[in-house]
């Protein structure tokens, strides 16, 4: 079992249930999945562009990601049906503790300036969080970079609202920006 996880079990579990007074272990909320994302929107005219996103974020989740492929056609960007724009991989159970705890202990700590991660959330209780560049997470050589890409990291919680999710994150050790 992961550090987080037991973290989660023994210290988070029961500090919601006394601050908001759940009668049931079963209404604490819990980080249901995670869910990486690229947008390789220079896939349009380098093909190469997807394979690379692909490789990078294999070696930051663990497993192989999908590829996400374009729903529209719009001319001006030169996309058509069904072209590759993004790569995407969905984490769950140890490998999604396994990263966030990644993600707090080590990567967060390494951007440089770094003063705490914003709040943005989507009204139902899951945050979402965007690096600059991928060469925060030791996977990656910086050297074989070809590209820097942004990389979105979307965390689907079971809270109810935005407060208890912010709860539950802020308990498992997410630096927020303090106001």
């Amino acid at each position: 079992m992961t550090r987080l996880k037991d973290k989660y079990r023994n210290d988070v579990v029961p500090a919601l249930m006394e601050k908001n007074g759940y009668a049931n272990v079963m209404q604490v909320p819990r980080v249901e999945k995670i869910v990486l994302n690229i947008g390789a929107g220079e896939a349009v005219s380098n093909a190469k562009a997807i394979d690379a996103a692909q490789a990078d974020l294999a070696a930051i989740a663990g497993q192989r990601p999908i590829v996400r492929r374009s729903t529209k056609s719009i001319s001006a960007f030169k996309l058509r049906v069904g072209m590759p724009v993004g790569v995407k991989v969905t984490l769950r159970g140890e490998r999604m503790y396994k990263f966030l705890d990644k993600l707090i202990a080590i990567v967060l700590p390494r951007i440089r300036e770094f003063a705490g991660v914003p709040d943005s959330w989507d009204g139902r209780g899951n945050y979402t969080l965007g690096l600059k560049d991928q060469t925060v997470f030791p996977e990656i050589e910086f050297e074989k970079v070809d590209k820097v890409r942004g990389l979105e990291i979307t965390m689907v919680t079971s809270a109810r609202t935005d407060e208890e999710g912010h709860q539950l994150l802020e308990l498992l050790g997410m630096p927020f920006v303090k106001n």
